[in-house]
């Protein structure tokens, strides 16, 4: 190891900063965070770093009894030797010194930072390798919850109490480990601090009580894993049930916490696995035995895909519940496909409009579908395609209006068949797509042979 981490407390001490330009300010942005007291010294010094209120701005060069009185040295200039003098010096009074870009001139180095105070993690690579200590960094940003900082001060809100409550050290491991992975956490992450810290003494007053669960309606986006948000992964990851429909795909399921129960809840066109009222019923009888529940959702659970109706009966029993919005399939297909839902030149407004026709009715405002300059976005209407095309035809669009449907977008199976209004019938009959579809009418269609990139 050839750094030791420790953490400074640097709170009412000095800190040098040799360097008044971008490389210190970068330096001094960082430092002032510890709530540090800067003295800066440089010739010339940036207005923004003069105007901080806790930077001491001297305008002229370095001299020796500029170290006096600090705790560490940072040297942030561009003129090597400079650097290399102040680190000779600082080295020779015991001081810390860092130098910018210049591991061999350090006795200690600035890493990587996941701030989430009072927890704060630090990355290095010993200055081997700044980028892949940025990239690891950027990974653990992307798994760790803002307000966890927030779930760490609860605890040590209660640190005293736990301890005289459990006087076994393996019972308050077990205790922490059941606030810091359960409901108390969700309820942090949500922002109902309140909840969590009612929940957090109902247990530790009656710690064999098992408290109610919560349900996570989480949207899945329309395929391609990678446009999942950080929260719904992390709910994925532990959730003890998972409520799945037909329109999640393999990869993302793979995402889904192993030991976690699985039960297939999709809905295909005539064949429902489970009626709506039994789901939304089994979601509310699961958070009652204590489960975290995870119902996941293809695309949006807002935009046609009847979350507001499952979590309807949660709320009228009392069962706590979050919803994640999720990338809806117009965005994420039209978007991998290169086909923009509004442009300047071809649509300034877009509909959403479900395809998915009771029994072949007209159940549909068509005539407000044949506004000009406004694209169209029919959900699951495969089935319906002759008699969407013959409708908005009937009601005054052009024969001639392009249409997009896509199959399986965002996904490596994504296909994208290209016609109008009067041709796309014919190609459906003879290509034969497989659901899941989209279908996007308007001008906007032409752009997709320029802009698209898969």
């Amino acid at each position: 190891m050839e750094y030791f981490p420790l953490y400074h407390r640097f709170t009412n001490e000095t800190v040098l900063v040799v360097g008044g330009g971008d490389i210190a300010l970068r330096k001094i942005t960082l430092i002032t965070k510890g709530d540090a007291r800067v003295k800066v010294v440089a010739p010339n010094i940036r207005p923004d770093i003069q105007d901080n209120p806790q930077c001491d701005c001297h305008l002229k060069t370095f001299e020796a009894q500029d170290l006096d009185g600090v705790k560490l040295v940072i040297a942030a200039t561009e003129i090597a030797e400079l650097n290399q003098q102040v680190s000779q010096l600082a080295k020779s009074k015991g001081l810390l010194i860092n130098v910018v870009d210049s591991p061999e001139l350090c006795n200690v180095i600035f890493p990587s930072i996941v701030d989430r105070s009072p927890l704060v993690i630090a990355i290095t690579s010993s200055g081997k390798a700044p980028v892949l200590a940025r990239s690891v960094r950027a990974k653990l940003e992307s798994t760790i919850p803002a307000s966890f900082g927030h779930l760490a001060q609860l605890a040590a809100k209660y640190r005293n109490k736990v301890k005289q409550t459990f006087t076994k050290l393996d019972d308050r491991r077990d205790f922490w480990e059941k606030i810091i992975n359960g409901v108390t956490a969700e309820h942090i992450y949500a922002g109902r601090k309140a909840e969590a810290e009612q929940v957090l003494q109902s247990q530790l007053e009656s710690p064999e009580v098992r408290a109610n669960g919560e349900v996570y309606l989480v949207g899945a986006g329309p395929g391609d894993p990678d446009l999942l948000t950080f929260k719904a992964l992390r709910l994925m990851q532990q959730a003890d049930v998972v409520l799945y429909d037909a329109l999640v795909s393999d990869a993302i399921m793979e995402l889904v916490r192993r030991d976690a129960k699985r039960i297939y809840v999709g809905k295909r066109r005539a064949n429902h696995a489970l009626p709506q009222e039994a789901l939304n019923q089994k979601l509310v009888d699961l958070a009652l035995e204590g489960k975290r529940v995870l119902r996941l959702k293809g695309g949006d659970p807002f935009i046609f895909g009847r979350g507001g109706e499952e979590i309807e009966l949660l709320a009228e029993q009392n069962i706590p519940f979050q919803v994640v919005p999720g990338i809806t399939a117009a965005s994420g297909c039209s978007s991998y496909s290169g086909i923009p839902l509004t442009h300047r030149d071809y649509a300034q407004s877009v509909r959403f409009v479900t395809g998915h026709l009771k029994d072949g009715s007209a159940n549909l405002p068509w005539a407000e579908l044949t506004a000009q300059k406004q694209t169209l976005v029919f959900y699951m209407g495969l089935n319906g395609i002759n008699f969407i095309c013959e409708q908005l035809i009937q009601h005054g669009r052009s024969p001639e209006t392009p249409i997009a449907l896509i199959q399986k977008g965002t996904t490596p199976e994504q296909k994208v068949f290209i016609g109008t209004l009067a041709t796309m019938p014919e190609i459906v009959e003879r290509e034969k797509p497989q659901a899941p579809t989209l279908t996007i009418v308007g001008e906007v269609v032409t752009l997709h042979e320029k802009l698209k990139w898969r």
